[in-house]
């Protein structure tokens, strides 16, 4: 089996990216505090072409190095957009009509793998804070909690890591029937 080389990928250039249709997908980052998984995250909804990405909070937004240093310059297609508050995207998503989803342990949380997207629905994910995860004020308003399944001794996945697993089993269930 060969490697393919980069220009028999046919890759879309980002002015065709612009100009293509999006999966329904928004994701939330609510306080992002590390540059390499804000980048992460964009170089993944690059991937799956997602319509965009909030930056809230804390959150760090383009142009910076460290977020083009993960990024690979998906901060140029991805459309994003800044909030201050989690709170006002939120506002937003819901008035777009959009079901909104956190990852986040808690109760009553809906496990991923078990858990089939509404196909004809908008949806936002929002993904939280490395260490404290998505605030409880934002969790409240969310219309269902996602909780990937974790075997091991640590409490949490990396943000950018989540991010992946949850756009791809959406991918999976939307995309790819």
């Amino acid at each position: 089996m060969r490697k393919l080389l980069n220009d028999e990928l046919n890759r879309l250039s980002v002015e065709e990216f612009k100009r293509v249709s999006k999966i329904p997908l928004v994701i939330v980052l609510d306080n992002v505090r590390s540059m390499n998984n804000i980048g992460s995250v964009f170089r993944t909804a690059d991937a799956f072409r997602i319509e965009k990405i909030y930056l809230c909070g804390i959150t760090a937004t383009p142009p910076h190095k460290d977020i083009h240093k993960t990024a690979l310059g998906a901060t140029e297609s991805v459309d994003w957009e800044y909030f201050e508050d989690t709170l006002d995207a939120l506002k937003k998503l819901k008035d777009d009509g959009f079901y909104i989803l956190s990852v986040e342990q808690a109760e009553n949380s809906l496990k991923l793998g078990n858990y089939n997207f509404i196909y004809d629905k908008k949806t936002a994910i929002i993904l939280g804070h490395e260490v404290r995860g998505v605030e409880q004020r934002i969790v409240d308003l969310c219309d269902n909690v996602l909780e990937i399944p974790q075997f091991g001794t640590k409490h949490s996945i990396n943000i950018s890591v989540c991010a992946g697993i949850v756009i791809w089993e959406y991918a999976k269930q939307i995309l790819l029937k």
